[in-house]
């Protein structure tokens, strides 16, 4: 079992100083953070901010409130406006999760930022869309995005943006496959990146790929990695992000929220959950653990 001693203890006073937050100067300090040391501390990421009643997904209300309680990685989604503008929204279109109708790239910024957010009930908030760089903007020094750039979003262009806001100590790039590692790896070759790994030669290929293992965590899918996995992700530095949205969170809210501690205890380093407080709790335990 992983221990969790006074490094990590410290690490974190240096970074979250009393008010839950992860704090980096420069991306060679989140590079040291992102890679895996037996005296790791387990985190959420909060899969597209932590909507819950009242909070809509992708709003940067819910991102405050997610990040309320506990250190936290932020997953939110990036797509464009008719006059390419980069926003937060998931889906294609805006009927579901706002009180616009049809899709995001028939409207500009200024007609989007006319619509209100709604929450996962269907109600609506007073929360508008957001743009990237304001949801940057607002995260530098309180929390850590791993930004999922959706189809026909030009990396290129997310990648300015991170450097208009100097979001680059704040900033991981979601990528679903090795193609896309290595292009956003030759275009900003500082920052981290999200990658889908989930055998050991997915590794080897992005290292072939010109991908190195310190600007790596790994996303290992919604389903738990065998042990031979993790081992293997972690001998090379990496840390394994397991995705508990759907089928592993249901199994928490069945089986009991004891559960997240258990994937940790396992292997995992990073929750990427639709139920961030209810899975911080859990590793808050684990870490408690730990230290004695």
């Amino acid at each position: 079992m992983r221990r969790i001693g006074i490094v990590a203890v410290l690490l974190l006073m240096v970074h979250i100083a009393g008010a839950q937050q992860l704090r980096f100067k420069t991306t060679k300090e989140l590079q040291e953070f992102l890679s895996y040391s037996k005296v790791r501390y387990p985190l959420v990421s909060a899969h597209r901010g932590g909507p819950e009643k009242g909070f809509p997904e992708n709003a940067l209300e819910t991102f405050r409130n997610s990040s309320l309680s506990q250190p936290l990685i932020i997953e939110c989604d990036i797509t464009l406006s008719k006059d390419s503008v980069l926003v937060l929204m998931h889906d294609n279109r805006l009927d579901r999760t706002s009180t616009g109708k049809g899709p995001v790239g028939d409207y500009t910024l200024k007609e989007l930022q006319t619509f209100y957010l709604k929450d996962n009930n269907g109600d609506t908030t007073s929360f508008r869309i957001p743009t990237l760089d304001a949801a940057l903007l607002w995260g530098k020094g309180k929390v850590i995005y791993t930004l999922d750039v959706k189809r026909g979003v030009p990396y290129a262009k997310v990648i300015e943006a991170v450097r208009r806001c100097k979001a680059e100590s704040c900033s991981v790039i979601i990528t679903y496959s090795a193609d896309q590692a290595a292009e956003v790896s030759k275009l900003a070759p500082d920052l981290m990146i999200s990658a889908s790994i989930q055998k050991q030669e997915d590794l080897l290929r992005l290292n072939s790929y010109g991908v190195p293992n310190n600007r790596l965590v790994a996303f290992i899918g919604t389903r738990e990695a065998d042990a031979a996995l993790y081992q293997y992700l972690h001998e090379n530095k990496v840390l394994c992000i397991l995705g508990t949205m759907g089928n592993l969170d249901k199994q928490a809210i069945a089986k009991g929220d004891r559960s997240y501690y258990e994937y940790v205890e396992r292997g995992a380093d990073i929750l990427s959950t639709d139920r961030p407080h209810e899975a911080g709790a859990m590793l808050q335990l684990y870490i408690k653990s730990q230290k004695k």
